[in-house]
């Protein structure tokens, strides 16, 4: 019995947060993976042009950039995120 209660509960639980997300339009944010962005990979730790593809993931994950710049583990890197950014016509995020 206590079981089926909580499967119940985690169920219902699962449903708002889902529903919320869709309505608030957080989707969106549902994408941003910050794996996708190893295509950038050679222009940050080489400083080779930027590529294509690069610029296209970058412009897909702009609304994830203030949450990447916040990972301490991108903080040595915003410099060259900065100029990676303005080659591609991306401005940089004021968060």
């Amino acid at each position: 019995m206590k079981f089926i209660t909580l499967l119940f509960i985690s169920f219902t639980m699962l449903s708002l947060i889902l529903t919320k997300t869709m309505i608030s339009g957080e989707e969106e944010n549902a994408t941003c993976v910050v794996a996708d962005l190893q295509i950038c990979k050679s222009e940050v730790t080489t400083g080779n042009p930027r590529s294509k593809e690069c610029c296209e993931k970058l412009k897909e994950q702009q609304s994830c950039l203030c949450a990447y710049l916040k990972d301490p583990l991108v903080v040595p890197y915003i410099t060259v995120a900065k100029i990676i950014l303005a080659s591609c016509g991306i401005p940089f995020p004021s968060c």
